[in-house]
């Protein structure tokens, strides 16, 4: 008798277009398991990443503004949601496997550092070398969840972790569809952010762009997603309309400029930089002092440089802030 899972896959070759992933046709797993009954390899793969550590974390990490006064400001995870609903949008209208979108979706951020980019510049200058979060994102499920057993998702998956970089070359459709679906979020929501804090209002946007994208972020994300969905249909890449991708091009070019540089938005980077450059230096001279299931990872050969970004990588803002405190302020000031 056909299990759940058998059905799920047999029904995925009836309906999803040729260049998607099909979940019986996995790379698979870097440890063999047996399969479920009811879940296919991808739908595994997004339960696992939702009941991880890492993601619930993800809700106290930056996504522009550092410490905003506000509940509405987007976080890591509101981030990452978002991402995920317009990813499963597109995959959905296009005929690509929604399952394996929405796993790397979901945990395509799962590395990002402490205070946003600002931590990850950190780490990259006082480590020497470079620190992405993607490539973190892809450790994080290999290495570091579980007591460092990782999650042993499928090669897919990590893939999409790795290459959802603007620059980068998923090796599947769904990988692209996040790809591109982590600009439009971006954008578009930090736009709202942006607006928000009184830093851009509608009218100081590109003409150029709104007449294109439309005058208000509902309209600008419905127009690029249906414009993708159009020039995505039957396509092994995701693609857009030459007008609609230079506007959202110049639109995030705008962004650098106005909000992801603004010395409003950004006033307070110094500071946390020098918070994550310092917790760096001093776990490199008293690596005794980190957790358990870290020191274990030195002692198993991982480079001791690797695990002190692994730790501190995983730190939420606050709890950056927390150890900085215990380790460089005198107990005694911190009640003043």
């Amino acid at each position: 008798m056909m299990t759940i899972r058998e059905r799920f896959e047999q029904e995925e070759h009836e309906r999803l277009s040729q260049y998607a992933s099909f979940s019986d046709q996995s790379k698979g797993r870097d440890r063999p398991e047996e399969e479920s009954d009811m879940r296919t390899v991808y739908q595994r793969d997004r339960d696992r990443i939702i009941h991880c550590k890492s993601f619930r974390r993800l809700k106290h990490k930056t996504q522009v503004f550092l410490s905003p006064y506000g509940d509405h400001y987007r976080t890591r995870l509101t981030h990452t949601l978002e991402v995920s609903q317009i990813a499963r949008s597109i995959a959905r209208a296009v005929r690509a496997n929604e399952d394996l979108t929405e796993a790397i979706a979901l945990g395509h951020d799962l590395g990002h550092t402490p205070f946003g980019h600002a931590g990850e510049r950190a780490l990259s200058k006082a480590s020497g070398r470079p620190f992405l979060h993607s490539e973190q994102s892809a450790r994080v499920v290999e290495r570091l969840e579980k007591n460092g057993r990782g999650l042993n998702l499928t090669w897919e998956v990590r893939d999409g972790f790795r290459n959802h970089r603007t620059s980068a070359k998923p090796a599947t459709l769904e990988g692209d569809i996040v790809r591109v679906s982590d600009k439009i979020a971006y954008i578009n929501h930090d736009i709202d952010d942006g607006i928000r804090a009184g830093l851009l209002t509608e009218d100081s946007l590109p003409a150029e762009c709104t007449e294109v994208l439309g005058h208000t972020t509902r309209d600008r994300i419905n127009t690029i997603i249906l414009d993708t969905v159009a020039n995505t249909q039957d396509q092994p890449r995701v693609a857009m309309s030459e007008p609609v991708e230079k506007a959202l091009l110049a639109l995030r070019q705008f962004m650098f400029e106005e909000l992801y540089l603004n010395p409003v938005a950004k006033g307070e980077e110094g500071k946390a930089e020098e918070i994550v450059a310092m917790l760096y230096r001093h776990y490199l001279e008293h690596p005794e002092q980190l957790p358990l299931e870290y020191t274990h990872m030195i002692d198993e050969g991982d480079p001791q440089e690797t695990v002190v970004c692994d730790y501190i990588a995983g730190m939420t803002d606050n709890y950056a802030v927390l150890k900085f405190q215990e380790i460089f302020i005198p107990h005694s000031w911190q009640r003043i």
